[in-house]
């Protein structure tokens, strides 16, 4: 028998034993002195039959035959090579589930799930979870898990006085799964995307080999897993370049009702780039509808004791713009954070909604 066969025959009965009795782990053997403890607990199963790029309208779930928790990138290597060796069904990897069209998920298929979702006890089973991330602090570096949430790696690093010089806004994301796509943030002016600030990988790739790249090493493979939306291996482990945390940031918000006003001062902003007393560390723009303003996920960027009196703004279709920028700075430097806000701000913009001091 085959050992896709035979991983479908086992999957199968373990389906019968959890209707039975409950979730279960099974112990597969590839044939080659490989074992692998797969999941078939409905959770688990539930959890890899959808990613966010599904949740709409008409897109039915995609369940998987079973869910892979590995515990290093050596376990994940000797996966993928029995399921290229002996035809197993489709292998696939799944972050946080936030990839854009379901390349999270396969159909009847093995998903391997990278968060830390089985550490400890599971099933009655204990697993390890895969490796921290280590910051080297005089190499301005972290090396990271593929599967590792963005807002861990900064707790990580912040430990040590440090923090990624560039994020994607939104930090609950796994370190694989932006350097996939490329990692946009408004740090990107500054530092460029995240993929611009990876120094070497550890790659799985579609034949199950373990490779470091870098770019003195494995240019080619490199550069091609950087953005390259998973198709050409999976991430394991990334090192990424840090800095030194700021103590302070000055955080402001301004509304605009016209998008030309809006687009020529974030233009004027990116411009300061290379103007190290005026620059700012951060600028992002973004589009809201007013009647969502108060209700959507970025609500909190508007203080209550500061209410936005959007009717005020005369908005056109109901539509308004928001720039987001920071200024990273010191105690005794924020005096000149001010003169900076006035000298470069005030001029341009609309409308100030709120400032807001953060250490």
């Amino acid at each position: 028998m085959s050992a896709a066969n035979k991983l479908l025959l086992v999957v199968m009965c373990c389906r019968l034993i959890v209707t039975v009795v409950g979730p279960t782990v099974l112990d597969f053997n590839d044939g080659n002195n490989n074992d692998f403890q797969l999941s078939t607990n409905p959770s688990d199963l539930a959890r890899a039959s959808s990613d966010f790029g599904m949740l709409r309208g008409g897109v039915a779930p995609v369940e998987p035959a079973a869910v892979f928790h590995p515990t290093s990138d050596r376990d994940i290597a000797q996966l993928i090579r029995a399921a290229y060796q002996q035809g197993f069904p489709a292998v696939s990897a799944r972050g946080h589930g936030h990839s854009i069209n379901g390349q999270a998920n396969t159909a009847g298929g093995v998903v391997i799930e990278m968060s830390r979702l089985a550490e400890g006890h599971a099933d009655g089973v204990r697993r390890e979870g895969p490796p921290r991330p280590r910051i080297a602090e005089e190499m301005r570096y972290v090396d990271a898990w593929g599967g590792e949430l963005w807002i861990d790696v900064l707790r990580a690093c912040l430990e040590h006085g440090l923090a990624p010089r560039s994020w994607t806004d939104y930090l609950y994301l796994s370190v694989g799964g932006t350097l996939s796509n490329a990692g946009i943030s408004g740090q990107a002016f500054n530092h460029g995307p995240q993929i611009s600030n990876v120094h070497e990988l550890d790659v799985v790739t579609g034949k199950g080999e373990m490779v470091k790249c870098s770019e003195e090493e494995n240019q080619e493979l490199f550069h091609a897993v950087l953005g390259g939306l998973g198709q050409f291996g999976i991430i394991t482990r990334a090192r990424i370049a840090v800095e030194p945390a700021p103590q302070r940031v000055r955080w402001i918000r301004v509304l605009y009702s016209n998008f030309s006003t809006f687009t020529r001062d974030q233009e004027h902003l990116i411009s300061l780039h290379g103007d190290g007393r005026n620059k700012f560390d951060y600028v992002e723009g973004f589009v809201i509808v007013d009647e969502g303003l108060i209700n959507n996920w970025r609500s909190s960027f508007f203080s209550p004791r500061n209410p936005v009196k959007i009717s005020s703004l005369g908005t056109d279709g109901g539509v308004l713009y928001c720039l987001e920028v920071t200024k990273n700075y010191r105690e005794s430097t924020a005096d000149t954070v001010d003169q900076v806000k006035k000298n470069v701000l005030s001029p341009n913009f609309e409308l100030l909604v709120h400032d807001n001091l953060a250490s």
